[in-house]
């Protein structure tokens, strides 16, 4: 359960030795600093691949955003696709999503129950609009299946309506091959995985320098020295002094999810949806667990904060998507950081010889995260080269705390202009659908005057005909004597 921090290990004592702090100084083939979902599934497919392999964690595994995430699976990277189409081009980004939809399948092999135990595999997700972007929907749909060969069906209003009880949802673009899993069962169960493909892993362990040059590159920890002839840095935004530099081409983005006490019955009544469902603006991300419970992800935050902080506006939110849910109650928050590339891409590939990274995930870290380990696991052993396919996305600073201030205001920007320009959707749709109830009863109210007897004019006098035109010097009563030639002739005495 996401609440829980439980291992899907064989045991406590099963894993311990190769979780304790590195104290002995050590030689690998491969050091994986971070104990992420990145760093242990490099440790993992290398290790199957038969190199020597040490992942140096300085918490322990999962401790951040990789054990602390809904654990949706689906293709896909944060930059939007026709912006990765505009960036490298038609066919390098097919082959790119090809990549991501590898990671994705990559997760669901690895996420079975015998190998997992209670990971708790749902199926389907949902992304809606908050808008009526019916035209946008369309175009993006043939995108999808006929360019980039993937799954996908278009929901009308309707059908998103009958499974999720809002209003507040238009369209949508269901992924019937996208699935959920206990994201926490998940990590955990991807470091027994590991260790038992001989991979050792080390907690309680930061990295105090790093010394990149020559073909053995040399780790320095508080304990212990460790010498390897690649080093893989999926630390994410908590690389730290060392590398410093790279930590700083991520922007940290926070985000706080909470999973709300058993609502019973009622939830089912309101969301028949079993898969998990975003909105298009990325705002709003929710699924149920357990079978009544929400699980629901508040609005991201460039700012860390105390994860209860955010209980009572996950609270807020529900209530505004589904109102017949009311208050609930909140059971669990927890959250983490994500690092945000300002190209929206993963860092996936070769700094310099023997030195790797697999960072930068964003919002789509459980595929990528996998795609980026078996990538990198197989070009340090095999000599692949598909790492080459990220190299127009290169490493850019992100600001800083200028950086961080800006994505805050933009964030709380975009969250304005989605909310407007939703409410202005809804108003639109309740006025079409006035019109249309008015247009209705008009139609009625002609159909019952066309249907109805036409009634004869009341009896009175008839009318009278129209009269010539009398000529000139006629008198009422009288008759007109024209004057001829001969009674003038008469009158003159010439006759």
């Amino acid at each position: 359960m996401p609440e829980t921090f439980t291992s899907a290990t064989n045991g406590p004592d099963d894993d311990a030795p190769f979780r304790s702090r590195l104290s002995f100084d050590l030689d690998v083939d491969i050091c994986v600093v971070g104990a992420g979902l990145a760093g242990l599934t490099v440790a993992l497919e290398a290790a199957r691949l038969g190199a020597s392999v040490a992942v140096l964690e300085g918490r322990y595994v999962g401790w951040n955003a990789s054990g602390h995430q809904l654990g949706t699976v689906m293709p896909g990277y944060s930059l939007p696709i026709g912006d990765l189409i505009e960036r490298v081009g038609l066919e390098d980004a097919r082959e790119l999503w090809a990549m991501s939809k590898q990671g994705a399948d990559y997760v669901r092999a690895a996420a079975t129950e015998e190998a997992m135990p209670g990971i708790a595999l749902t199926e389907g997700a949902l992304e809606v609009s908050t808008v009526d972007a019916g035209e946008t929907l369309i175009s993006r749909l043939q995108t999808l299946s006929e360019d980039f060969e993937t799954e996908v069906e278009g929901w009308q209003v309707d059908r998103v309506r009958a499974q999720l009880g809002t209003a507040r949802y238009f369209h949508g673009i269901y992924y019937p091959r996208a699935f959920q899993i206990d994201g926490r069962k998940y990590i955990h169960g991807l470091a027994a995985q590991a260790r038992r493909a001989g991979a050792r892993i080390f907690e309680d362990t930061p990295v105090v320098s790093i010394d990149p040059s020559g073909i053995r590159k040399r780790i320095v920890t508080p304990s212990a020295r460790l010498r390897a002839s690649h080093i893989v840095l999926a630390g994410n935004v908590h690389l730290g002094a060392p590398l410093r530099r790279l930590s700083e081409t991520l922007l940290p983005v926070w985000r706080y999810a909470a999973v709300t006490e058993p609502l019973g019955e009622r939830l089912g009544e309101v969301i028949a949806f079993k898969g998990s469902v975003a909105d298009s603006d990325g705002i709003d991300h929710f699924r149920i667990v357990d079978g009544d419970r929400l699980m629901w992800a508040s609005p991201e935050t460039t700012w860390e904060a105390r994860p209860s902080r955010f209980g009572p506006a996950v609270q807020r939110r529900i209530a505004t998507i589904f109102p017949e849910l009311g208050k609930v109650a909140i059971s669990d928050v927890f959250g983490g950081a994500v690092g945000v590339t300002v190209h929206g891409m993963p860092q996936i590939g070769q700094l310099r010889k023997g030195l790797w990274v697999a960072s930068g995930f964003g919002r789509h870290g459980l595929n990528t995260s996998a795609m980026a380990g078996q990538v990198i696991a197989r070009s340090i052993l095999w000599g692949e080269e598909r790492w080459k396919l990220f190299s127009p996305f290169e490493l850019v600073w992100a600001g800083g705390a200028t950086g961080r201030a800006a994505g805050h205001l933009i964030g709380l920007w975009g969250r304005g202009h989605s909310a407007a320009a939703g409410a202005l959707a809804r108003y639109r749709e309740g006025a079409r659908a006035r019109e249309g109830v008015r247009e209705a009863r008009l139609a009625e109210a002609n159909r019952q005057a066309g249907t109805m007897p036409q009634r004869r004019p009341p009896a009175g006098p008839r009318p009278m005909r129209p009269q010539p035109p009398r000529p000139a010097g006629a008198q009422d009563g009288g008759i007109q004597v024209v004057p001829s030639q001969e009674s003038e002739k008469i009158r003159d005495g010439s006759v």
